[in-house]
């Protein structure tokens, strides 16, 4: 197995408050690891440290098989990073964004126009380019930014809360467009706060929380973790609510609510066995649901209460 980052014992202090504590972290190449956790936990200090824009104070990495210590401009060669908001020049139009980016990068004048058209029709900005980017959306800001960022393709693309303020059809274009360039072999580090992006892209997500990892694992592994599906069973008053939870052991029971959880495999025939015991017992018949855990449960167990560890899933 081929990482694109590997990362051991990162730490860093700002005056007496530690950010990162020994934090280990390894990126697959060509996978999107998402890094979650609540503000302060350390996201964006791990990300500029990994862009070599922070120094640590303790520990060693390689990105792209470069030293991050020892060969700093390796690694800067090999990356690009798209923070929260669009670095681009209102005054340009995409085109000439693109362009002078290009050149920046010491492009060739003919091989500049010829990579900027390349990425103005994969980003679906063609029909835009010409004209001013004080003008474009939110969504194709956003767009442009990604395609300023992908002049010279990196190995290691960072993505720092990419879709912050960008509304729910701008940000399937960006996922979309996240896929395809991970398809194209190009490893993703993503920050994000929001959780369903995280379940939709990440091929592993690493949750930060006082400046340490404490749980990793796929979507569906860390979901796992925090529990099975529930039966969720909604009662129009209290008295069937209580004879209900006294059927069941240890039922998680909500008065304000009017609802009940119990545990289950989701099967249809779990189901209907737990409505014949209701059944059996003549209570009323409530609504039936079932829940499975979210990414939303995993971050709220994670960093909701306190320091809580799930551990690594193998």
């Amino acid at each position: 197995m081929t990482y694109t980052v590997e990362a051991q014992g990162i730490t860093r202090s700002f005056g007496d408050h530690l950010a990162l504590d020994r934090v280990d972290l390894a990126i697959e190449g060509g996978s999107v690891l998402a890094l979650l956790g609540p503000n302060g936990a350390g996201k964006t200090t791990m990300v500029r440290i990994l862009s070599t824009l922070t120094r640590p104070d303790a520990g060693t990495a390689t990105v792209a098989g470069h030293d991050l210590l020892a060969d700093p401009l390796g690694v800067k060669r090999q990356i690009s990073l798209t923070g929260q908001f669009a670095a681009v020049d209102d005054v340009l139009t995409g085109r000439e964004n693109l362009d002078l980016m290009a050149r920046l990068r010491r492009l060739p004048r003919r091989a500049a126009r010829a990579r900027t058209a390349e990425l103005l029709d994969t980003f679906d900005l063609l029909d835009a380019a010409d004209r001013r980017a004080a003008t474009y959306s939110g969504g194709m800001r956003r767009r442009l930014d990604l395609a300023i960022s992908m002049i010279e393709r990196p190995r290691l693309l960072f993505l720092d809360e990419p879709t912050t303020g960008l509304d729910p059809r701008s940000r399937e274009g960006l996922w979309d467009i996240v896929v395809r360039l991970v398809e194209d072999g190009v490893t993703v580090l993503l920050t994000t706060q929001y959780l369903e992006e995280a379940d939709r892209l990440a091929d592993s997500i690493a949750v930060l929380n006082g400046g340490r990892i404490v749980a990793r694992g796929t979507a569906e592994e860390l979901k796992a973790r925090v529990g099975g599906a529930v039966m969720r069973l909604r009662f129009a008053d209290l008295d069937p609510l209580r004879e209900a939870a006294s059927l069941f052991d240890a039922p998680r029971v909500d008065e304000r609510l009017r609802t009940l959880e119990v545990p289950t495999d989701g099967s249809a025939e779990d189901v209907q066995r737990t409505l014949a015991r209701l059944l059996a017992a003549d209570v009323a018949s409530p609504e039936v649901s079932i829940e499975r855990p979210s990414l939303d449960d995993v971050f709220l167990h994670l960093t909701g209460h306190g320091h809580v560890d799930l551990g690594e899933v193998a």
